[in-house]
């Protein structure tokens, strides 16, 4: 086909396409105004206060209806948007084409593993000490007499002067 040939088919197109919006325009104009006559019917104001009273519970009357409807719809749609998920995790599971994600090096102890794997209930400890035995430590009689040794006050004055030097001296022969 030659360019001209192919502007020309373009712009019928275009043209046929402009005529086609435009009439799609005016038929919604024409529904509009259908729909405001059947829904919304020529304000009356009320001349008086019993009449202005009545309007306004008819008014409070649609708002009701017109709540309760709009609060079916939004179920409707959420209970629609969940099920379009799952299909979706559904579909993705059959076709069996998962993206992996990346992994990244993450330092932990290995108590800080094991409680993320085990949970908080379980805690485990990797200290190798806590799993010895306990040993009782024998108490030596010279421990003893340095314990039951007392103030040190007091040693220190009866080692001062030269009693306190002639007693050491006798002691150590």
């Amino acid at each position: 086909m030659s360019s001209s040939r192919k502007h020309h088919i373009k712009s019928l197109m275009l043209s046929i396409a402009k005529g086609l919006l435009e009439e799609e325009e005016r038929e919604r104009e024409v529904q509009r105004e259908q729909y405001m006559q059947e829904n919304c019917p020529d304000p009356s104001f009320p001349r008086n206060m019993q009449e202005l009273q009545e309007l306004c519970r008819e008014i409070h009357r649609k708002i009701d209806v017109i709540d309760e409807e709009r609060y079916d719809l939004e179920n409707k749609v959420n209970k629609s948007n969940k099920e379009i998920d799952d299909l979706k995790i559904k579909v993705q599971d059959l076709m069996g084409k998962f993206k992996k994600p990346v992994l990244r090096k993450v330092r932990m102890s290995a108590d800080a593993m094991l409680k993320a794997l085990l949970g908080s209930k379980h805690t485990v400890n990797m200290e190798l000490r806590a799993n010895l035995k306990q040993v009782k430590k024998e108490v030596k009689d010279e421990d003893k007499d340095l314990r039951d040794v007392g103030d040190w006050r007091k040693n220190i004055e009866d080692k001062s002067g030269m009693d306190g030097r002639k007693k050491m001296f006798e002691t150590e022969a």
